[in-house]
């Protein structure tokens, strides 16, 4: 930057801060020329696309927002922070969605039948009584059998 002759533009105590910033955004520039973008986003879920269009929506307007704090200009007062703001709001909504699909789901099924089980039912338990009793009748011999009088005490 200092040798295309425009040091007479800005302070030369930012020159090493200028130079730095510089080939950073040179490497991000080649960073993102060799991503293949339409080969990754065909393999990706909806979700997982939105989620990648909201990061790289977010990352353009947060590197215009850096641009124009060098050009000197207030970016809270430009229209960079409503679509800042925007963006996150998208982001949010997505991150709501996935929270969602993490969230515990309730197997009515099995909650039913644990409740059952836990709960006493009297009902079904003296049917079960009822039912056992009359095994055990059917068991018994046909013959009658004699019950010996009490003896009365005096």
């Amino acid at each position: 930057m200092a040798a295309d002759g425009q040091t007479d533009d800005y302070p030369h105590e930012i020159d090493d801060q200028l130079t730095g910033f510089d080939s950073s955004v040179t490497a991000i520039k080649t960073m993102l020329d060799k991503l293949p973008r339409n080969d990754v986003m065909h393999k990706l879920d909806p979700l997982d696309q939105a989620k990648l269009d909201l990061m790289s929506a977010y990352t353009l307007n947060s590197l215009f927002w850096m641009y124009l704090v060098t050009q000197g200009i207030n970016p809270r007062e430009h229209g960079i922070k409503q679509e800042l703001e925007r963006i996150r709001t998208y982001m949010n909504k997505v991150k709501e969605i996935t929270d969602r699909k993490k969230a515990a789901r309730l197997d009515k099924g099995a909650a039913a039948r644990f409740v059952r089980s836990a709960l006493y039912q009297p009902d079904e338990k003296d049917s079960r009584k009822k039912s056992a009793s009359k095994k055990a009748a059917d068991a018994k011999p046909d013959t009658p059998q004699f019950k010996r009088p009490k003896q009365s005490r005096s």
